[in-house]
């Protein structure tokens, strides 16, 4: 009868567990610009003025006549005329 207990309390706390990560797993967003380039982010960002910008779901692909490419890079900010623009020198300016 422990044995059962037990195990059936381990089940359950392994049910558990999963469902809490399963919650806490971030989702991702694609994000293109009018160039084609696309990138993933996990935030939603204000963008400046004159950025434009799509935001797609992660499961998003574009068709066989588009002409998109990834560019992942590092932090927060997005791609213009092939050139990384970071949030962040954006504040220094």
């Amino acid at each position: 009868m422990k044995k059962a207990l037990a195990a059936t309390a381990f089940a359950a706390l392994l049910s558990a567990g999963t469902v809490a990560l399963t919650a806490t797993t971030a989702s991702a967003d694609v994000v293109c610009n009018n160039e084609g380039d696309c990138w993933h982010t996990h935030e939603h960002y204000a963008y400046p003025p004159g950025v434009t910008i799509q935001i797609h779901p992660d499961n998003w692909k574009w068709g066989d006549k588009d002409k998109f490419a990834f560019r992942e890079h590092d932090g927060r900010g997005y791609w213009r005329g092939g050139v990384w623009i970071g949030f962040q020198s954006l504040m220094q300016s």
